[in-house]
Order: structure tokens, then sequence, then C-alpha cells
């Protein structure tokens, strides 16, 4: 079965509107695993809009399970993931300042960059991971980063996904099939959710991992958190 890594943002999001630490995020976090998600996903941007630097150190201490740290690789980022040592870290290419990680990377353009910031990741027995859309040639030179996996960046699915299934996930399948044939990890995310989430799961053959945080947290709202990660967790079997 697929792993399910819960995307806590929006938990941080929620404690830093009113200033204090309601909710308290590393409980939160802790809670996550224990209500049976498989790891935790964060993604530290450099306003700290959500996810403060101190939240990333407080949470390697608790965290007993997978903790994968979303970013772009900047200088600061690197540095302060080597000092973590999470599990896995998703190389992301938004800059700072956008609302969330809206486009794949440009693996053949960025393969330098990429591949010499793999290199540094691997050094500390860190496993990373590529965000891309669901395109041949960024998948094949992906490859050629030495990253052990990628990340589908899914929106396109989503999007067409209530319009025709089949047409949404076909680029997703054919991709997932390339990354498998090449010895790539596959992980997926961006607006998987209780409706589309176990269809795109049942397609793509050996999915490693899926991580999820928008969509998971509204659900919680109204099912419990408990019973939401519960849910997602069903859809993945």
């Amino acid at each position: 079965m697929s792993r399910l890594s819960v995307n806590i943002n929006k938990a941080a999001t929620l404690r830093n509107a009113r200033g204090g630490n309601n909710p308290d995020l590393i409980k939160f976090a802790a809670d996550c695993e224990r209500f049976g998600a498989d790891g935790i996903t964060i993604h530290p941007r450099p306003d700290e809009r959500h996810i403060r630097r101190n939240d990333v150190f407080l949470l390697k201490k608790v965290l007993n399970k997978e903790f994968n740290i979303e970013g772009f690789p900047s200088k600061d980022f690197i540095e302060m993931v080597l000092k973590v040592k999470p599990d896995q870290v998703t190389l992301v290419p938004d800059p700072p300042d956008v609302l969330t990680s809206n486009f794949g990377w440009n693996t053949i353009k960025n393969h330098d960059f990429l591949k010499e910031v793999i290199n540094k990741l691997h050094t500390e027995g860190i496993r990373t991971s590529i965000f891309v859309e669901p395109v041949k040639e960024m998948i094949l030179a992906a490859k050629e980063t030495n990253t052990d996996r990628i990340e589908l960046y899914t929106e396109s699915y989503a999007n067409k996904f209530s319009n025709n299934q089949e047409k949404a996930i076909k680029p997703f399948i054919q991709s997932a099939d390339l990354a498998t044939k090449i010895n790539l990890g596959i992980n997926a995310g961006h607006d998987l959710n209780l409706h589309n989430l176990n269809f795109f799961a049942s397609k793509i053959k050996n999915l490693k991992e899926v991580s999820i945080g928008h969509a998971l947290i509204c659900d919680a709202l109204y099912f419990g958190l408990e019973n939401t990660i519960q849910m997602y967790k069903r859809n993945l079997k």
C-alpha cells in the first residue's frame, strides 16, 4: 500500500494567525503519526508564513516516522536540512513569494544545479525527490541528476478528474511506467483528495507515497483528524 505523508503547513498557518501556540504544531504532528499517518511533510519558506525554522528542529526531535522536508534548494535551505537530516528532502522549483508549488522542475535546464544539490544530500544519507510534471523528457532528465525519487505534480489530474478520469490519469500512468523502468521511485502530490485519490492510487503502479495537506486539513474540520487520516489511508488501499 502507498504511504500517506500528512503535510502540516496549514496547521502552522492556523497557529500563526493568532500569534500563539494553538494549535500546538509539534503535538499536532505527533498526533498525526499516532492516528495512522506514515510520515509528516513540511515546506518551510523564507518568510515563515506557516512553518518556522524552529519548528523544523523541534519536529525532528519528536517524530518517529518518515520526515519529509520540501523546499527550494537555496543556500539557507540546504544548510538547514543538512543539520536536521530528515528522511527525505523534496526539491521544488518555486520561488519564495508564490502561494503554493504550482509547477515542476525543468530538469534539463537545471540538471547541473540539481545534481550538485542531490549529491550534497546523499553524502548525509538523505533520500531525495524532485517535483516534476508528467512529461517524459523531464523524468528522463531527473534520472540523470541521481535523485532517488520523483514527486509527480498532480494538479492537472485533479483539475481534469471530474470530466474524464481516464484522460486525466493517462499521462501519469505513462510517467509512472517510465519511472519504474528507469528505477526511479514514485511519489505524488498536489490537490489529491478523498474524491480523486483512490482512482489515482489504483492506477499508478509502484506508487510509494502521497503527500497531502490542504484537502486533508479541510476534511478534518468536518470529520475529525483521526477519522480523516484513516479515510485517506483507506483510499490508498
